[in-house]
């Protein structure tokens, strides 16, 4: 084995050195004749008109709806993972290819449904980095608005490559502890970094999955929103309740008392803050 046949993907920090044929730790980005493609582009395997409340956003565009559409695969390793089937095992279901364009026409045809454009979600779409680039650019032509759901775990360069197309994001910051992210595969700064250079340029709002003993510390929520609102308190905050799920099945939801609690604790800092799952 050689250095060439290997080539390096440089959408996220994981950086992966991947051999002719192989796949990175995503499950979809692949080196195909010396080139790194993403091989979900374009395979969707999840697609409805969403209310834009259920991204979620709470302050872009409310009331209506939004095309939302997801592929496979994730660069995060979370054992709470909600949307398990698609994000982690995605890659064995079954899936509809669809272009750009197609992708574009399906959006305006919903228009007379209260359709304002196309929710990259369900996976993490930055994988899937330039179907995402290739659509939103269609989408914003066509006047139409780009949301993107993601973890934030993605190069600076790539992100602000796209950033001029996208209307709003929902950043994922699981958590505020550096070793919590080390769990996951993932790093508190990265993901710090990229609300800060998405909220320059687009409308951002903010969720926390709350699991019980692992990430539910009011301190850290006090530490998080402080943070949060030295970029801008005004940034909407979603407290999500977590459910079991995936490798946690086993763990029981998040009490009520303790999402009620941590909301108070953030309204400490940030104007709007929402109780997700309650």
């Amino acid at each position: 084995m050689t250095d060439e046949t290997r080539v390096r993907c440089n959408i996220c920090p994981h950086l992966c050195n991947i051999k002719e044929g192989n796949i990175g730790i995503c499950g979809a980005r692949t080196n195909r004749k010396g080139k790194i493609v993403a091989e979900n582009y374009g395979k969707i395997t999840s697609i409805a008109l969403d209310p834009i409340e259920k991204k979620p956003l709470r302050r872009f565009q409310r009331g209506s709806n939004i095309l939302s559409v997801g592929s496979y695969g994730c660069n995060l390793r979370c054992s709470f993972c909600q949307n398990y089937s698609i994000s982690m095992e995605g890659k064995n279901r079954d899936y509809i290819a669809v272009s750009p364009s197609d992708l574009v026409k399906k959006a305006k045809e919903y228009v007379p449904r209260g359709n304002i454009g196309v929710a990259y979600t369900y996976n993490e779409p930055l994988i899937g980095y330039e179907f995402v680039m290739d659509c939103s650019k269609l989408i914003a032509e066509m006047g139409l608005k780009n949301v993107v759901v993601t973890n934030g775990f993605i190069n600076q360069e790539p992100l602000e490559e796209l950033l001029p197309y996208i209307h709003a994001f929902n950043i994922d910051l699981k958590s505020f502890s550096q070793e919590f992210y080390k769990k996951i595969g993932g790093d508190l700064e990265v993901v710090k970094r990229s609300i800060g250079l998405a909220s320059k340029k687009s409308h951002v709002e903010v969720t926390t999955l709350i699991i019980a003993g692992e990430n539910d510390s009011e301190d850290e929520m006090r530490d998080l929103t402080k943070w949060l609102a030295s970029i801008d308190r005004k940034i909407p905050l979603h407290i999500s309740r977590f459910f079991p799920a995936y490798k946690m099945s086993d763990k029981y939801p998040t009490p009520i008392s303790t999402i009620v609690k941590l909301t108070e604790i953030a309204r400490e800092s940030l104007d709007y803050v929402y109780a997700g799952n309650v």
